[in-house]
């Protein structure tokens, strides 16, 4: 095992969108960025991109719904750095067969689950040893308002109509994650927060979203460089959400 005293992040589902930007963001504060993606010759190739900008970014393949992905993927931080800093839990998906709750087809359902709360649940508890090791851990859920429920008992919010369920649910799920563990680390120096990067125009929504993925990333960023800031919070840029 090799330690080091730099900082280090990994980021998931990090080849393109969001988590891509996150990924620069992060980098550019002078960490060592660990951009994980499933596909290798993606992954390779945004790493690439980002280490022509002069950046620390290396490629770490992960499949967030593969276990054995995640324990090679820790294994090789663990050999190659000893330690984590911060976790950024981006991978995410969506499926033309999720939908309204009299509609969603279950297999679509479970799909979403699979990757955007299950994926992001076995990343963490895979990690957390190596989190531990920090000096200030943090993990940032990247999730969504529309898994506020809260927000969808409100006939009156602009969103009120978008009924996704698979989606949806792997988002309030995902915010569920991050209460109990933030709770249960609490005396353990690592941060838990959920993120709301807003309605971004990405892949994931066909381009439809109204901000720019920089815009998007940004609160992303900021909570993942928060050494000292708050934990067990739904996060947005500006402010926090109700649950």
């Amino acid at each position: 095992m090799s330690a080091t005293t730099n900082r280090i992040a990994l980021v998931t589902g990090a080849n393109k969108g969001i988590g891509f930007e996150a990924a620069r963001g992060i980098a550019k504060a002078g960490y060592t960025l660990l951009l994980a993606a499933r596909n290798p010759a993606a992954g390779r190739q945004a790493a690439a991109n980002l280490a022509q900008e002069g950046l620390d970014v290396r490629f770490v393949a992960l499949d967030v719904t593969r276990a054995e992905s995640i324990s090679a993927a820790a294994a090789r931080i663990e050999a190659d750095f000893g330690k984590l800093d911060v976790l950024v839990n981006n991978a995410g998906i969506t499926d033309s067969d999720d939908g309204p709750p009299s509609r969603a087809r279950v297999d679509a359902i479970e799909r979403v689950l699979s990757t955007n709360f299950l994926g992001a649940v076995a990343t963490a508890q895979a990690m957390l040893p190596l989190l531990r090791k920090s000096d200030a851990g943090r993990i940032v859920n990247v999730s969504s308002d529309l898994g506020s429920i809260t927000r969808h008992g409100d006939p009156t919010w602009k969103y009120a109509h978008v009924k996704v369920l698979g989606y949806c649910a792997s988002k309030a799920a995902l915010n569920m994650f991050t209460v109990q563990l933030a709770f249960e680390l609490n005396d353990q120096g690592i941060k838990v927060n959920s993120v709301n990067p807003g309605f971004t125009a990405t892949d994931l929504n066909a381009h439809r979203g109204q901000q720019t993925v920089k815009e998007g990333a940004a609160e992303v960023v900021r909570v993942a460089l928060m050494e000292h800031g708050p934990s067990g919070k739904f996060l947005e840029t500006g402010g926090e959400l109700v649950w």
